[in-house]
């Protein structure tokens, strides 16, 4: 079976497409301020617990003043480390080179800063574990309150107080700065690992929301092509309901036109109010092709025959709004209007495993002579529609009955109609 395009109906499509997807924020979105700070307190909480660790490990000495200090620290790192994300999350949408850039350059003040507060904070402990009383002319090994390991060496013989005084200077000097070097080595790299575990959950939060954006935009043009689809019916059938109309009054039957223009309003009013998108209960789309066949029967009352089958059990089965209305309209065009002798125009439903079936029928003459089978934009509008609803859990199979007549087979899955 082959559906004819028509090609006046994507510039609707994409009119309705662009007027939706204006709704939806295409910036992505920014990791929330409470998983940020979770992260930072995670990863200052896991140096605290490896440090104290080691301090059990390798050396107990001032343990429960250490661990004091150490958490002040800890909070201290938290907050600088806070601040830093301040600058580093204005560097969000820029690429990966940018944002690792910056955080080389931000982490490095902020890396020394954590340096200074760690030496300030620890001074006082650094001057009482460095006042212990030793043997001068012994080598001993200890550990200072950053873990690094110290050795004093005996005190060079025959020097002068002053000499000795001013070697010792210059040896604190020395350590001092080797202390501030590796602390601030140690807190460079652990920033940068909180940047980089940072960075990582920014593009994971820019994957969901492009992912997000993606399923609106789908559906956005879904709801595009459906609206699209929708409106195109409503013309195809005005077109074959204003020539039925013509024809009433250029044959002087005056009344049946009136019957068919007060039809034609209900019909429009019940059509009109439902949503294009939307899906109806099964007893409301049957409803509104009685209306359309009541018009019609005002054209052909002695030709025009209808039947409904439809289980009571299915009334409340959910279906797209005017699916049946091109399908329907195909029967009266090719069935009813160019013969003289009645012909009955079926509708019937039922279910089968699970499945909604609706076959709308006739027993005219069926396929005219010179015409293709298909019958062109009614049916590819029916096919089109239920693939954009459905997918493939849809289908459409329309031809001629082997008893004569034409027959149309919708199936789709069988979805309840709340309400």
């Amino acid at each position: 079976m082959r559906f004819d395009q028509t090609a006046g109906l994507w510039p609707l499509k994409v009119a309705i497409a662009a007027s939706l997807m204006e709704q939806f924020d295409v910036r992505p979105d920014r990791v929330p301020t409470r998983t940020v700070l979770i992260s930072i307190a995670g990863i200052w909480l896991c140096y605290l617990a490896l440090i104290t660790l080691r301090s059990l490990l390798l050396d107990r000495s001032y343990f429960v003043e250490m661990l004091g200090l150490r958490t002040v620290v800890t909070l201290a790192g938290i907050t600088v480390t806070a601040l830093a994300w301040l600058i580093l999350r204005l560097f969000d949408n820029a690429r990966i080179g940018i944002r690792m850039g910056v955080a080389l350059v931000v982490m490095l003040p902020a890396a020394l800063g954590l340096a200074m507060i760690n030496r300030q904070v620890f001074s006082g402990l650094d001057q009482k574990m460095l006042g212990q009383q030793r043997n001068p002319t012994e080598v001993q090994i200890r550990h200072d309150t950053a873990g690094n390991v110290l050795v004093d060496v005996p005190d060079p013989p025959n020097l002068t107080p002053d000499q000795l005084a001013a070697l010792q200077k210059k040896f604190a000097e020395q350590a001092l700065w080797r202390q501030l070097t590796d602390i601030a080595i140690g807190r460079y790299f652990l920033l940068l690992a909180w940047a980089a575990l940072y960075f990582a959950m920014v593009t994971a939060q820019q994957a969901r929301a492009a992912e997000r954006r993606e399923g609106e935009y789908k559906r956005a043009a879904k709801a595009a092509e459906l609206r699209s689809l929708r409106y195109q019916v409503n013309p195809h059938f005005l077109f074959n309901t204003l020539n039925s109309l013509s024809a009433l009054v250029m044959t002087g039957k005056g009344h049946q036109a009136e019957k068919m223009i007060q039809s034609l309003s209900s019909f429009y009013r019940r059509s009109l109010a439902e949503d294009p998108t939307g899906d109806v209960s099964l007893d409301q789309e049957m409803a509104l092709q009685r209306a359309y066949l009541e018009i019609e029967a005002a054209r052909f009352p002695d030709r025009l025959i209808t039947r409904f089958d439809i289980p009571e059990a299915l009334e409340d089965a959910r279906v797209p709004g005017m699916i049946l209305q091109p399908l329907v309209e195909n029967a009266v065009k090719y069935a009813v209007a160019p013969t003289r002798q009645p012909v009955t125009v079926t509708i019937a439903a039922r279910e089968e495993y699970g499945r909604l079936v609706i076959e709308v029928s006739d027993n005219g003459p069926g396929v005219p002579k010179g015409e293709k089978s298909g019958f062109g934009i009614g049916l590819a509008n029916v096919h089109d529609r239920i693939e954009a609803r459905y997918g493939q859990d849809a289908s459409l199979a329309a031809g001629p009955d082997q008893q004569g007549g034409w027959h149309a087979l919708l199936r789709m899955p069988l979805e309840r109609h709340a309400g």
